[in-house]
């Protein structure tokens, strides 16, 4: 039986809570999400792999991997943010496409807009060369535990 994420990040740096608990993420683990600390916050990243086209006449990356990993990101930054290695419960989640994802490097950033004892909202976006040109932006609340 595997270990809940809380018991492998205890006792270590926020950055490194969030390659641990990257690796026990078996959907991040597949897309191949990755955490950098840029400006003293996390930046995520998520290589271009074949595996994550859609759209192979573009080609484009799927949506429901952007999703996925900014979905992913979200839970990470709220981790990251609270020195917590309980996991946020997902209420809701919504997203807009703005643009296709090409097949290059897709970069995330989340910010928390509000948080709560019991709930916070968070805003995330993702890019790929400019980040004044974002692909993709969401909005989602968490339960906190």
């Amino acid at each position: 039986m595997e270990k809940p994420i809380s018991a492998l990040c205890e006792g270590i740096s926020s950055h490194a809570m969030l390659e641990k608990a990257l690796q026990a993420i078996p959907y991040a683990k597949m897309l191949g999400v990755q955490v950098r600390e840029q400006s003293g916050e996390p930046l995520f990243y998520l290589p271009f792999a074949e595996q994550n086209i859609g759209n192979v006449l573009l080609p484009a990356i799927h949506g429901g991997v952007i999703g996925g990993f900014l979905e992913n990101a979200a839970v990470l930054h709220l981790m990251w943010a609270r020195e917590s290695a309980g996991i946020p419960r997902i209420v809701d989640f919504s997203i807009d496409y703005l643009r296709s994802a090409r097949a290059l490097d897709l970069y995330g950033r989340c910010e928390i807009v509000r948080q709560g004892k019991r709930v916070a909202n968070v805003l995330m976006t993702a890019w790929q060369d400019d980040p004044t040109k974002p692909v993709a932006m969401a909005r989602a609340h968490f339960l906190l535990s």
